[in-house]
Formats: C-alpha cells, structure tokens, sequence
C-alpha cells in the first residue's frame, strides 16, 4: 500500500518546518513545493540528507512543478507574504489572496480528493479563496488557526501556573486576528478551569497575551513572523486526518448555520478525520463570550466582503 503524500505549498519558514515534521513524524512522504528554483529541492535534499541520522524512510522532495505533487492525501498552503511589524493582517488581503488562488488551483487540479489545511494570512478569507479556487466541499478546506492560538494559550497557562503543558488545554474561538476569542472557562490544567486557579486580571492578561501572540513574535524577530509552533500545528491536524484520530481540534471551518453562522469561516472546536471535518462541535456561550464571537465573526466577514469588493473591482 503506497505511503500518503503530503504537498506542502511554500518552501519559507513555515512550509519547509511543516516538511521537516511531517516526514521525521513518520506521517507521510512530502512534496514542498515554491516558485523559486532551486530552494525547495535544496531544501528538501537537506531534509533527506537528515532521515539517516533522525531515522525515518519518508521520501522528501523538491519541486517547482506541480505535476510532481499529484495523487496528494493533503494540501498544506503556507505560501504568500509574511506579516512585517507594523502590518496588519488585513493589509496582506490582496496580495495573498492572488497567490492562494493560483497555487490552489494548480494543486487541487492534481490531487482532486486532498484536503486542504490553509495557514497563509489574512487565515479565515484565504480559507474562503482557497475553498472557491479548489471547488472542493467546504468539510474538506480548513484553516490552521484555532490549534495554534490555542497552543500559545496553553503555553502562557502553563508558565503562569507553574505547570507541565500537557496538562494545560485551552479553547480559543472565531477569527485569526486581535479579535480572537479564548475562553477561560473552558481552559483548563489538570482539568481544573483556569478560572478556580487565577484571579480574572492575571487571565485577562493571558488572554491579551493570546490575542497578540503573532504579533509579540513578529515585533521580536524584527523580520518574518512565527514558524516553528505554526508548524507544529499543522502538523498536528495532518497527524488527526491521515491517521482518523477524530481529534477535536479548534480549526477554522465553513459555518452553515452552527453558532449563528451561515457561510463563513470562523475558528470553532471541530472533529478531524479522514474525511476531514466530520462534526462541528457547538459550545454554550455566556453573553459576553457570545458578544465577542460576534464581533469576530464581524471582522471576518468585513475582510471576505472587502475581498469580494477587491475582485469586482478587477
């Protein structure tokens, strides 16, 4: 029976670590693939020149053609401009939008039963791009969003109590962005809500904390934005689909009704399989939680219409 491949789209920082997790995680064999020759074989080849000595038979390679990427289980798309201090993720709206629509076509084409995991930002509209560039049923595009700011939150949870990170779990909800919304009650370490731990200023501050975790990251490196815990991410998503975990894993999906929600995509705790999205799991929200989903959603939305306007406009 033939190993699953997986196509990562995007030989930078983020593609090429996805890459590295991936085949040294004994998930799949991966083909990484980026418009500029000569960086995805190299990177690749290095990858390759590693599986001796970390011990793994996942065959890595290098391509600019995406002929090469054929017959893929998933579509991981990391390509498109990094965020620079300063930059909003609206600002990268156009551009990326372009370079998801392109590479999405050419890679679904080829591989027509993928699943497509986005991770290129503005995350929530380049879902959208890459759901009517692929023309594949909305359960089988999702954004890595949610499983990464969950894992900052968990991180910050876990420094701030003292505790290991494997007992911390942590949800965060709706957009990718300074909008987002973790949920205290529904964090937990040694499952105990954080909320019976902590006072609610030290939570508020690791909520705050959350929300800007991209950016604190962005304003340190002074060039580039987050790669390895992205990666990580991603990783964790190919792992609960090629393997059926039936993980449920907070990721950006095609609402259709759930949460209020009709046709947008918006962080919401999922399950994920082999068939890709397979259950969205709807949680009781108190006012104030709902409220600020609400607003997300809100600024979900205005940057989909804004695209929407951008494309009229030609």
């Amino acid at each position: 029976m033939p190993r699953p491949q997986v196509t990562v789209i995007g030989a930078g920082n983020v593609g090429a670590s996805v890459a590295q997790r991936v085949a040294e995680g004994n998930l799949a064999d991966v083909v990484l693939i980026d418009i500029v020759e000569g960086l995805p074989q190299g990177k690749a080849l290095d990858l390759a020149e590693a599986a001796p000595v970390v011990g793994h038979d996942m065959k890595v390679t290098g391509t600019n053609d995406y002929a090469d990427t054929a017959g893929s289980d998933i579509i991981v798309v990391t390509s498109g401009l990094a965020r620079q201090p300063g930059m909003s993720r609206d600002d990268l709206l156009a551009k990326n939008a372009g370079i998801v629509r392109s590479v999405v076509q050419q890679s679904a084409a080829q591989s027509p039963g993928a699943i497509i995991i986005v991770v290129t930002n503005p995350l929530d509209a380049m879902c959208h791009v890459a759901l009517e560039a692929s023309g594949f049923s909305s359960e089988r595009v999702i954004g890595m969003a949610g499983v990464l700011d969950s894992a900052r939150f968990r991180s910050f949870i876990a420094e701030e109590l003292g505790v290991s990170v494997s007992s911390t779990h942590a949800f965060v909800l709706g957009g990718h962005g300074d909008t987002m919304v973790p949920l205290p009650r529904y964090s937990t370490a040694g499952g105990v809500p954080i909320t019976e731990l902590m006072d609610a200023q030290r939570i508020e501050a690791l909520v705050d904390r959350t929300r800007n975790g991209g950016a604190e990251i962005v304003a340190l490196l002074k060039t580039g934005s987050a790669y390895y815990a992205p990666a990580a991410s991603v990783t964790q998503m190919v792992d609960s689909i090629l393997n059926d975990r039936n993980e449920i894993l907070p990721c950006a999906t095609y609402l259709n009704g759930e949460y209020g929600v009709d046709g947008l995509f918006v962080g919401v705790p999922v399950k994920l399989g082999r068939a890709g999205i397979t259950q969205v799991l709807e949680i009781e929200l108190a006012d104030a939680e709902r409220a600020a989903f609400d607003r997300s959603t809100a600024s979900v939305r205005e940057l989909v219409e804004a695209m929407a306007r951008m494309a009229a406009q030609g």
